[in-house]
Protein backbone atom coordinates (compact mmCIF):
# COMPACT_ATOMS: atom_id res chain seq x y z
CA UNK A 1 0.00 0.00 0.00
CA UNK A 2 1.58 3.31 -1.05
CA UNK A 3 2.19 5.93 1.63
CA UNK A 4 0.69 9.34 0.79
CA UNK A 5 3.33 12.06 0.23
CA UNK A 6 1.97 14.21 3.05
CA UNK A 7 2.27 11.30 5.46
CA UNK A 8 5.75 10.51 4.18
CA UNK A 9 6.89 14.08 4.74
CA UNK A 10 5.34 14.22 8.22
CA UNK A 11 7.10 10.98 9.15
CA UNK A 12 10.44 12.27 7.86
CA UNK A 13 9.95 15.52 9.79
CA UNK A 14 9.13 13.60 12.97
CA UNK A 15 12.21 11.39 12.51
CA UNK A 16 14.39 14.47 11.97
CA UNK A 17 13.00 16.01 15.16
CA UNK A 18 13.68 12.79 17.07
CA UNK A 19 17.19 12.60 15.64
CA UNK A 20 17.95 16.19 16.67
CA UNK A 21 16.55 15.64 20.16
CA UNK A 22 18.60 12.45 20.58
CA UNK A 23 21.73 14.17 19.27
CA UNK A 24 21.27 17.12 21.65
CA UNK A 25 20.75 14.80 24.62
CA UNK A 26 23.76 12.66 23.69
CA UNK A 27 25.90 15.76 23.17
CA UNK A 28 24.99 17.10 26.60
CA UNK A 29 25.70 13.77 28.30
CA UNK A 30 28.98 13.27 26.40
CA UNK A 31 30.08 16.84 27.20
CA UNK A 32 29.30 16.31 30.90
CA UNK A 33 31.38 13.12 30.78
CA UNK A 34 34.17 14.76 28.71
CA UNK A 35 33.83 12.27 25.87
CA UNK A 36 33.19 12.87 22.15
CA UNK A 37 29.50 12.26 21.42
CA UNK A 38 30.27 9.69 18.72
CA UNK A 39 32.32 7.69 21.21
CA UNK A 40 29.30 7.22 23.42
CA UNK A 41 27.59 4.95 20.88
CA UNK A 42 30.71 2.84 20.41
CA UNK A 43 31.15 2.60 24.18
CA UNK A 44 27.58 1.41 24.65
CA UNK A 45 27.92 -1.05 21.79
CA UNK A 46 31.01 -2.60 23.37
CA UNK A 47 29.12 -2.80 26.66
CA UNK A 48 26.38 -4.85 24.99
CA UNK A 49 28.56 -6.96 22.68
CA UNK A 50 31.70 -7.64 24.68
CA UNK A 51 34.83 -8.47 22.67
CA UNK A 52 34.43 -7.69 18.98
CA UNK A 53 36.50 -6.74 15.97
CA UNK A 54 36.45 -3.24 14.48
CA UNK A 55 34.46 -4.41 11.45
CA UNK A 56 31.75 -5.67 13.78
CA UNK A 57 31.64 -2.30 15.55
CA UNK A 58 31.27 -0.51 12.21
CA UNK A 59 28.55 -2.90 11.04
CA UNK A 60 26.55 -2.65 14.24
CA UNK A 61 26.88 1.16 14.36
CA UNK A 62 26.07 1.22 10.63
CA UNK A 63 29.06 3.42 9.82
CA UNK A 64 32.15 3.08 7.65
CA UNK A 65 35.11 1.25 9.20
CA UNK A 66 37.16 4.47 9.10
CA UNK A 67 34.49 6.24 11.18
CA UNK A 68 34.35 3.39 13.69
CA UNK A 69 38.15 3.37 13.84
CA UNK A 70 38.27 7.06 14.80
CA UNK A 71 35.60 6.56 17.45
CA UNK A 72 37.33 3.53 18.92
CA UNK A 73 40.75 5.21 18.81
CA UNK A 74 39.42 8.05 20.95
CA UNK A 75 38.16 5.47 23.46
CA UNK A 76 41.51 3.64 23.40
CA UNK A 77 43.37 6.93 23.95
CA UNK A 78 41.06 7.66 26.91
CA UNK A 79 41.89 4.25 28.41
CA UNK A 80 38.31 3.02 28.07
CA UNK A 81 38.92 0.38 25.39
CA UNK A 82 41.78 -2.03 24.79
CA UNK A 83 42.88 -3.51 21.48
CA UNK A 84 44.27 -7.03 21.61
CA UNK A 85 45.41 -9.54 19.01
CA UNK A 86 42.53 -11.82 18.07
CA UNK A 87 43.22 -15.41 19.15
CA UNK A 88 41.49 -16.84 16.07
CA UNK A 89 43.03 -14.48 13.50
CA UNK A 90 46.43 -13.10 14.50
CA UNK A 91 46.12 -10.35 11.85
CA UNK A 92 42.94 -8.99 13.41
CA UNK A 93 42.54 -6.88 16.53
CA UNK A 94 39.81 -7.44 19.08
CA UNK A 95 38.29 -4.57 21.02
CA UNK A 96 37.02 -4.78 24.55
CA UNK A 97 36.22 -2.41 27.38
CA UNK A 98 38.77 -1.88 30.10
CA UNK A 99 37.65 -1.82 33.74
CA UNK A 100 37.66 1.98 33.48
CA UNK A 101 35.56 1.67 30.30
CA UNK A 102 32.96 -0.48 32.04
CA UNK A 103 32.77 1.97 34.95
CA UNK A 104 32.54 4.90 32.55
CA UNK A 105 29.79 3.18 30.57
CA UNK A 106 27.85 2.57 33.76
CA UNK A 107 28.10 6.27 34.67
CA UNK A 108 26.90 7.21 31.18
CA UNK A 109 23.97 4.78 31.41
CA UNK A 110 23.05 6.33 34.78
CA UNK A 111 23.04 9.79 33.15
CA UNK A 112 20.86 8.52 30.32
CA UNK A 113 18.51 6.85 32.79
CA UNK A 114 18.20 10.14 34.69
CA UNK A 115 17.39 11.97 31.45
CA UNK A 116 14.77 9.39 30.45
CA UNK A 117 13.16 9.41 33.91
CA UNK A 118 12.93 13.20 33.75
CA UNK A 119 11.71 13.40 30.15
CA UNK A 120 9.10 10.63 30.38
CA UNK A 121 7.96 10.82 34.00
CA UNK A 122 4.39 11.61 32.98
CA UNK A 123 4.14 8.71 30.50
CA UNK A 124 2.44 5.47 31.54
CA UNK A 125 4.24 2.14 31.37
CA UNK A 126 2.00 1.22 28.43
CA UNK A 127 2.79 4.49 26.60
CA UNK A 128 6.51 3.76 27.00
CA UNK A 129 6.10 0.15 25.85
CA UNK A 130 4.10 1.30 22.82
CA UNK A 131 6.74 3.93 21.98
CA UNK A 132 9.55 1.37 22.23
CA UNK A 133 7.67 -1.01 19.92
CA UNK A 134 6.93 1.71 17.37
CA UNK A 135 10.44 3.15 17.36
CA UNK A 136 11.91 -0.31 16.87
CA UNK A 137 9.44 -0.98 14.05
CA UNK A 138 10.43 2.25 12.32
CA UNK A 139 14.12 1.39 12.66
CA UNK A 140 13.60 -2.12 11.28
CA UNK A 141 11.62 -0.77 8.31
CA UNK A 142 14.29 1.78 7.43
CA UNK A 143 17.20 -0.63 7.93
CA UNK A 144 15.49 -3.33 5.87
CA UNK A 145 14.87 -0.89 3.02
CA UNK A 146 18.47 0.36 3.17
CA UNK A 147 19.93 -3.13 3.25
CA UNK A 148 17.75 -4.25 0.33
CA UNK A 149 18.85 -1.25 -1.76
CA UNK A 150 22.49 -1.82 -0.86
CA UNK A 151 22.26 -5.49 -1.84
CA UNK A 152 20.74 -4.51 -5.18
CA UNK A 153 23.56 -2.00 -5.79
CA UNK A 154 26.18 -4.63 -4.97
CA UNK A 155 24.52 -7.08 -7.35
CA UNK A 156 24.59 -4.51 -10.16
CA UNK A 157 28.26 -3.69 -9.64
CA UNK A 158 29.38 -7.32 -9.84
Amino acid sequence: MPVPRTTSRELVQALEELSRAQREAATRIARDLDLPRAGLGALHLLTRCGRVQLGDVAAKLRVDVSVASRQVSALVDAGLVRRTVDDDDRRARTLELTDAGREFAEVSFDRIDDLVVDAFSDWSDQDLADAITRIRSVAVALVTTHDRAQAQEETLTR
